[in-house]
């Protein structure tokens, strides 16, 4: 698996690219071994339909001025992914001229393998090229390892902001660098 293939993704991934992050929020989000959120089902079912079915995956990889990456195993399986945009965070300083990392997603089987910092280089790369200004990314505010990995990338907190999941609101922290 460590030979992963990092690719720009492509519509035809629209569907593997949401069954993985749906599998991949409930596995790190909801499940006892993971941050064990206890969103009340209706919402959870709500978050999940709108962030990761085929057609609001694919609606979200026709979007302008973003763009996904994706690991590919040789079989063609997806094992992690990225996407980044125009800045959506609410934050004072911000622009939508300025990019967002707004996922990270890296399945359970595949977490440990440097995948994410893979995507994320590639990610912040991109975003480098393609952002008038600072560089931003939402973080859940109980999520210790991300922020670590993002403060290694010379993130810093710059505010705070609800994210919905369904009716339920998350604490989450922006980041920002430059």
């Amino acid at each position: 698996m460590t030979d992963a293939l990092i690719r720009p993704a492509r519509p035809d991934d629209a569907a593997a690219l949401g069954a993985l992050g749906r599998q991949t929020f409930i596995d790190t989000f909801v499940a006892a071994d993971g941050f064990a959120i206890p969103y009340p089902a209706d919402d959870l079912s709500t978050f999940l339909e709108a962030s990761f079915s085929p057609q609001a995956t694919a609606r979200k990889l026709k979007e302008p001025g973003a763009a996904w990456w994706v690991a590919e195993q040789a079989d063609g399986a997806l094992l992690a992914f990225a996407n980044a945009g125009p800045n959506t965070l609410p934050h004072p300083e911000a622009r939508p001229s300025q990019m967002e990392l707004r996922r990270l997603y890296v399945g359970k089987a595949a977490q440990g393998l440097g995948l994410g910092t893979r995507l994320l280089t590639q990610a912040l790369d991109w975003m480098e090229v393609h952002s008038d200004g600072p560089l931003w990314i939402g973080v859940w505010s109980g999520n210790l390892k991300a922020q670590k990995l993002y403060a290694g990338h010379g993130f810093e907190k710059a505010g705070e902001y609800q994210y919905p999941v369904g009716a339920w609101l998350d604490d989450e922290f922006i980041l920002r660098r430059g």
